[in-house]
């Protein structure tokens, strides 16, 4: 049976910067889960404060050489049905960007397997069903892929759970608290003229039902996300590219800007999750939480991707204390999440608490 200081379990953002940290010290470190591929999906922006901890991962400048662009100007009708720009040109930490997220994950999972980091690519429903068990001082983790062949017994120290909102081994040890049940309806968008060079900006725009989020992708493609409640949108939206037309039809500023760029809905939307939701507490005896497992916020803070590099290394350097025998800076992490999510919490009803027009509405009034 091998036996790794830490596991986790998860191969997505949070997983990469756990498994840099831990591999960074010297520790021994296996990922458990599939390489991370997003593909197309919402969550394209890395704020400023994400730059100190890409060069702590040693990420910086796979990160600067692109193909991401910087991303300097944020346009809003918001508390107001008037456009207002809103720009991000300077800042002390160095510029955010919009991120190519194909790129952007493929340099993370290059960047582990450079550091001599072992893979699983066994589906994280296998760790769930088969088992994740504390024996003494160790976890006990059988993992079987749904194949024929024998399973795969494995020890750890120290388990990180990074499997996203499912929390598939966190959420055995606390409960999962949830805000809202806030779904995001996603496109992206190909421009069908040549003549026109669409301004690299990020457009937000409240509605009576929730609220349009629109920005310009490296690649020139337009990523387009409406936010709203289940019960809020079209029956059979994802299925109805004529429905998803009208519906961005109706907007003010967004299907101005996506017309007058060339950008035209070919397709019906694809419906993710993105609501509010966190563990009581994100850290325990041998294990911790990172990412979307920890704490998954609703995509207006715009800070999804950061908060996942931080939450992974943060949690892989509490776990190499506790290994130490030190477990001080693992609390301070689980607090500091605990913080995180109250001062989120009060964030998000005053922000949305601002779009008084559209008070009366179900989206809303929950919000408020």
């Amino acid at each position: 049976m091998s036996l790794f200081d830490v596991a986790v379990i998860g191969g997505g953002i949070a997983g990469a910067a756990a498994a840099l940290t831990v591999a960074g010290a010297g520790r021994s470190v296996l990922v458990i889960g599939p390489e991370g591929e997003a593909g197309d999906r919402p969550g394209e922006f890395l704020s400023p404060a994400a730059n100190a901890l890409l060069a702590e991962l040693g990420l910086a400048d796979r990160i600067a050489a692109g193909p991401h662009r910087v991303a300097n100007a944020t346009y809003a009708a918001w508390a107001a049905p008037v456009l207002a720009q809103r720009n991000a040109i300077t800042h002390t930490e160095g510029p955010g960007r919009v991120l190519d997220r194909r790129v952007f994950e493929r340099a993370l999972t290059a960047a582990v397997a450079e550091a001599g980091v072992p893979r699983l690519a066994i589906p994280l429903a296998g760790a769930e069903r088969d088992g994740v068990r504390r024996d003494g001082a160790l976890w006990r983790l059988t993992l079987e892929d749904g194949t024929e062949r024998a399973p795969r017994f494995l020890a750890a120290r120290f388990l990180i759970d990074a499997s996203g909102r499912a929390a598939v081994v966190a959420r055995r040890f606390v409960r999962r608290r949830r805000a809202d049940r806030l779904v995001a309806a996603c496109d992206f968008l190909a421009q069908t003229i040549d003549d026109v060079e669409p301004t690299p900006a990020t457009l937000i725009e409240a509605a009576a039902e929730g609220w349009w989020y629109a920005t310009l992708l490296p690649d020139r493609r337009m990523g387009l996300a409406f936010f709203s409640d289940p019960d809020r949108l079209p029956r059979g939206l994802s299925r109805d590219p004529a429905r998803w037309r009208a519906m961005l039809a109706e907007t003010e500023w967004t299907a101005r800007w996506l017309d007058s760029a060339g950008y035209r809905i070919a397709a019906a939307p694809r419906l993710a999750s993105a609501g509010t939701t966190w563990l009581e507490r994100a850290a325990g005896e041998g294990w911790a939480a990172a990412g979307d497992a920890a704490a998954a916020f609703d995509p207006l803070s715009s800070h999804g991707l950061t908060s996942a590099l931080w939450a992974g290394r943060r949690a892989a350097q509490g776990a190499l204390a506790m290994l130490d025998g030190d477990s001080r800076p693992l609390e301070r992490y689980a607090t500091t999440l605990d913080e995180a999510v109250r001062q989120f919490l009060s964030q998000r009803r005053a922000v949305y608490g601002e779009v008084r027009r559209f008070a009366d509405r179900p989206f809303w009034s929950r919000r408020q």
